[in-house]
């Protein structure tokens, strides 16, 4: 169904669509930013110039429209059956969003590359992190992990997808500073055994809501304060859990 809209009003959909992105991603770099040590703020700040995680979250975003980075367009996702687990799908030969992460860490490792690939790749390893964490971007093909499934959002047209991604955050109306500051705290206990979880039991863990978001989700159902009752506390866990394991792994990268 296509609507006809002025341009005035078709360009600042554009330019809220763009910023919709933004508070998720932010808030997981100011957790990560939060848990790191001393020596890994440090090398951060050389790599970054003094720019924060929380600013240079949604920099794989904001590259998109750059023809020359068509290489990482399937970087953000990976699409798997739900039936199926992660290890039992053939991989992307252009490489996933598990591929992505471990590519990135092996980057800021090693010692062969310089200070702009580094700084790269750790732009990256933000943003993907947080994608990882949120359960659409790990779900079916068929449906462009729920880009195609037609729904109702307080009454305005929209998709499984965007929902998940931007929406559910938005409705809740914080900025993303104080968004972080009404996440779920973890004990140190707690924060021991979820950094110390291997990548794919994250992608595990975030696929049993990427299931549960499907069955709840058929097309042109009406969605709105329920549902965000329902499901905003599984996104801020999963908000809070990306933060902490980014930081986890960047303190393990800069010891």
């Amino acid at each position: 169904m296509f609507f006809f809209i002025s341009k005035v009003f078709f360009f600042s959909i554009l330019i809220n669509i763009s910023e919709w992105g933004q508070t998720g991603h932010r808030v997981v770099g100011l957790v990560a930013e939060n848990h790191l040590t001393k020596k890994a703020k440090d090398k951060i700040n050389f790599l970054l110039d003094g720019n924060s995680l929380a600013n240079v979250s949604t920099y794989a975003d904001e590259i998109k429209s750059d023809k020359k980075y068509n290489y990482i367009s399937k970087w953000h996702y990976v699409n798997i059956p739900l039936n199926k687990k992660f290890h039992e799908i053939a991989r992307e030969k252009d490489g996933d969003i598990i591929y992505a992460i471990n590519k990135c860490i092996e980057v800021l490792k090693s010692p062969k590359y310089n200070k702009k690939e580094k700084s790269f790749h750790l732009k990256l390893l933000v943003h993907f992190i947080g994608d990882l964490h949120q359960p659409m971007h790990l779900g079916r093909k068929e449906d462009r992990g729920g880009n195609d499934i037609k729904l109702f959002w307080f009454g305005s047209i929209t998709n499984l997808h965007r929902i998940w991604d931007t929406q559910i955050i938005e409705s809740h109306n914080m900025s993303y500073t104080e968004l972080a500051s009404d996440l779920p705290i973890f004990t140190p206990n707690q924060i021991k055994v979820e950094v110390n979880k291997s990548i794919n039991n994250w992608v595990e863990e975030t696929r049993i809501y990427t299931r549960q978001i499907y069955l709840e989700s058929s097309p042109n159902r009406k969605l709105g304060y329920a549902y965000r009752y329902q499901n905003l506390p599984i996104v801020k866990s999963q908000l809070y859990k990306a933060g902490i394991r980014l930081a986890s792994i960047l303190n393990k990268i800069f010891e």
